[in-house]
């Protein structure tokens, strides 16, 4: 008798384990399946992106008008909520020289809106278990000569690194090195290693803002898998949400950048010319449009780029607040505060282009302003903010010294 019951519980116990086993094989193919895109995609992608300039929003038409008639707004701009864009407008010009004007499906350079696809990329990478977040950078490349650097200190900007386009401007311009020809990630981490800068500041010791972080992030995507920086992005991200107009573009292997959209820096009285600079991806060097952007808010909240636990853990702010409401996460500037809205976002600033990109994960609002023209326009935003119902995205707003352009975000 006691012999059948520990059969029988045996044959329980195995039966429940291959349950378990089975329930386990069938969520990792419900989530794998997440990930493939299907035909359905595409007409579910058309109809978010769909819309009728004559039910365009008559206050926000009004409002992008004063923007650009009194503070100089020249770029692409989008408001959409709750999967329904409210407006959308190209205002001026793409080339001022050849008098060219932008277009909806314009292709801006994101400036620092590309940290956000490297943290994505990263965690893309900690999910597969290729990464994690406390590994230091001397694991992937041991010449680093900085101790103490781990993958989250760069995601956060608390790495204390100082900023690698001041240190290779000035290498480049004391050894009259071709300004033309980019560098690479690769070459920037390898100068690195040898000259050794001086830190800004020892690891985790503070909140400092700057590109050598996503820089050294994007040189350890491509050292982990294998691939570039570029080919990673289109194959697990680009691809992946169906923004077919983006794309990673690098001086090292452009010497033109492949877009009609220039760079003017304050006035028209020149636009800003790619360089060696423009080698190095991550901190920037992703370039898109308006519609591509509104597709990568979608596919980022529906779990296809990221799981929920990663993207949580992403939008988490990883340091000291900024008048109570401003901090970042991994990859992501936010706004939050009790009983207020939890907006995620990012600006950019680089070479002639200005940019914000705010989402508003309460209120599923995304506000998009690609701006070729950086003359501070984008600091007169509270009004329309203000319309949408959500927060202002403009730090001195909150601490009631008000804000001078290019003084907020980078």
């Amino acid at each position: 008798m006691s012999f059948r019951l520990l059969f029988v519980s045996f044959t329980l116990t195995i039966l429940t384990i291959s349950s378990c086993s089975s329930q386990e094989e069938k969520t990792k193919k419900v989530e794998a399946d997440k990930k493939i895109r299907v035909k359905a995609d595409d007409t579910a992608d058309m109809k978010l992106l769909a819309y009728d300039p004559k039910k365009g929003d008559r206050w926000i038409a009004d409002f992008v008008q004063n923007l650009h008639r009194k503070t100089g707004f020249n770029g692409n701009m989008l408001v959409a909520r709750k999967g329904k864009i409210l407006y959308e407008k190209s205002v001026g010009w793409a080339d001022y020289l050849h008098r060219d004007s932008l277009k909806i499906n314009s292709e801006f350079e994101l400036a620092s809106v590309t940290k956000t696809f490297t943290g994505v990329a990263i965690m893309q990478l900690v999910e597969a278990g290729k990464l994690k977040l406390a590994d230091n950078v001397k694991k992937f490349y041991p010449n680093f000569p900085y101790e103490g650097i781990t993958i989250e200190l760069l995601l956060t900007h608390r790495s204390g690194m100082m900023n690698y386009v001041y240190f290779i401007d000035d290498i480049w311009r004391k050894e009259k090195k071709d300004q033309k020809k980019g560098v690479s990630n690769q070459e920037v981490m390898n100068i690195i290693a040898d000259k050794k800068p001086n830190r800004y500041t020892k690891p985790n010791d503070r909140f400092h803002y700057n590109n050598s972080n996503y820089m050294v992030l994007a040189a350890i995507i491509e050292k982990v898998t294998g691939k570039t920086y570029a080919n990673y992005m289109m194959e697990h991200i680009f691809k992946p949400a169906g923004m077919k107009n983006t794309h990673v573009y690098s001086t090292t292997v452009y010497p033109k950048i492949p877009v009609d959209v220039v760079g003017h820096d304050r006035t028209w009285r020149y636009s800003v010319v790619q360089n060696f600079l423009d080698g190095p991806v991550g901190d920037k060097g992703i370039y898109s449009t308006l519609h591509d952007l509104v597709l990568y808010d979608k596919y980022l909240k529906n779990g296809r780029l990221l799981t929920q636990k990663s993207l949580d853990s992403a939008y988490k702010g990883r340091n000291k607040p900024v008048n109570g409401h401003f901090n970042y996460g991994y990859g992501w500037r936010m706004f939050e505060g009790k009983g207020m809205d939890k907006v995620v976002y990012h600006t950019g600033w680089w070479h002639g282009f200005r940019h914000i990109y705010v989402r508003n994960l309460d209120k599923d609002i995304v506000v998009i302003f690609l701006g070729n023209l950086t003359n501070g326009s984008l600091t007169h935003l509270d009004e329309l903010f203000k319309y949408l119902k959500m927060p202002i995205i403009r730090k001195g707003a909150y601490s009631g010294s008000g804000s001078l352009p290019g003084s907020d975000e980078d």
